[in-house]
């Protein structure tokens, strides 16, 4: 008498957090044949996250396309983010230079874009959104991770899956229990934000200031809302905290062509982290992924977290669709993503990592950001880096640097 066989795995991919990056992969694994759980431990549908730039960079465009979402944005008043940067050598203005349309992403609350994303991973087919499930263990065999057990509603559940995925944000519960390690990388800075209502900035576009080791931003948004942010270096961190609103109101005063800050109306509270590290994980492990914020997290002053979390989603569904489904070598696949993550990213955080410790500009990035203050080429130039739709190789060409030398020499 024959042995009945092993029942298959309940889902091809389990995925652990359904906040942006989640929820992108389920629909675009979803789209490509496969079964997913897309656990989510909050109970709302409507949950979102915080503390957040509330930006999305160029970089994710197309994907946000592919998904299907830019239309929805755009009709709940998500606004194309142009920016203009303030350094000592004056304002690098892209939009102003001629020259054609230049790419842009969305700055849109997360009130708003975090329901909408899972919403319509909610409605494609081939995913089940399981609400109020908190991943709480590991299923492992033979070395590697084939399922997840998770503590819900109706009690402890245990989900097995070709794939389990990590989505689950900086302090990744599933790279914890999946024992991968994490590079830490401290940040010499501090961050409050809040949201404010009539706060006009010029050219209503997106402005950042450079006020070396110290940091601010105002980014226009959807609904008329105008997040602010300071990150000044933690030295300063005692004095701030004993008034809270009265330093970062100062704070915002004292900039360079600072916004009418007093005329405004605030309508949150400030929210903030006054340690924020960057922290960097190997993005896969056997059975297992990690996505957005759980492979990479980035300094938030330089507001690429959402686009790297679309964008990691797209590189995973991308590499392992076809091996989750039946039709591939799931090592191999996982390689392939995990080499790709590597590669986009890996430059943009040993840059990022490096300026977070709050020292001045180095020579190149003096040289880069003053010929942009002068010259409308380097400045369109500089927007595709802060995009990240370049990475620092093709940044910092030599056709740039050159240009960038001999703009200087002329303004001598």
């Amino acid at each position: 008498m024959t042995e009945p066989e092993s029942a298959g795995p309940d889902y091809d991919v389990v995925i652990g957090g359904a906040s942006l990056a989640g929820s992108a992969a389920a629909i675009l694994l979803a789209r490509r044949g496969a079964r997913v759980a897309l656990l989510e431990r909050r109970s709302r549908p409507t949950a979102y996250k915080a503390l957040c730039t509330h930006s999305i960079t160029a970089n994710a465009t197309p994907i946000l396309a592919e998904l299907g979402l830019a239309p929805a944005l755009e009709k709940a008043g998500a606004v194309r983010n142009e920016a203009r940067w303030y350094t000592r050598w004056g304002w690098i203005e892209p939009s102003a230079a001629p020259g054609p349309e230049l790419p842009y992403g969305y700055n849109v609350r997360r009130s708003v874009l975090d329901p909408l994303i899972r919403c319509r991973a909610a409605e494609t087919p081939g995913v089940d959104v399981l609400l109020g499930h908190t991943v709480t263990g590991l299923v492992q065999e033979d070395g590697r991770t084939v399922g997840v057990r998770a503590s819900t509603p109706e009690g402890e559940r245990e989900i097995r899956a070709r794939l389990v995925v990590g989505a689950d944000g900086k302090d990744s519960a599933v790279a914890r229990l999946a024992g991968v390690p994490t590079r830490r990388h401290e940040n010499a800075r501090f961050g409050y934000l809040a949201h404010f209502r009539n706060l006009p900035l010029r050219d209503g576009i997106s402005h950042a200031w450079f006020l070396v080791p110290d940091m601010a931003y105002a980014f226009p948004n959807d609904d008329g809302i105008t997040v602010v942010a300071v990150l000044p270096d933690k030295k300063r961190l005692p004095a701030f905290r004993e008034d809270l609103e009265g330093s970062f109101l100062d704070f915002v005063r004292s900039l360079p062509d600072a916004p009418p800050i007093d005329s405004a109306e605030r309508v949150t509270k400030f929210t903030g982290a006054v340690d924020y590290p960057l922290h960097t994980r190997r993005a896969t492990a056997p059975g297992l992924a990690l996505v957005g914020d759980a492979a990479l997290t980035g300094d938030p002053l330089w507001g690429v977290g959402c686009g790297w979390a679309l964008q990691s989603a797209h590189w995973l569904a991308e590499a392992v669709a076809a091996a989750v489904t039946g039709g591939g070598d799931l090592d191999r696949s996982l390689a392939a993503y995990a080499r790709r993550h590597r590669r986009r990213l890996s430059g943009h955080q040993f840059l990022a990592a490096d300026f977070a410790k709050g020292r001045p500009f180095n020579p190149m990035e003096r040289l880069m950001f003053s010929a942009a203050a002068r010259d409308g080429a380097l400045a369109r130039h500089m927007h595709l880096f802060a995009s990240r739709l370049i990475g620092p190789l093709r940044f910092l060409n030599p056709l740039a640097v050159a240009r960038a030398a001999v703009v200087n020499l002329r303004h001598r």
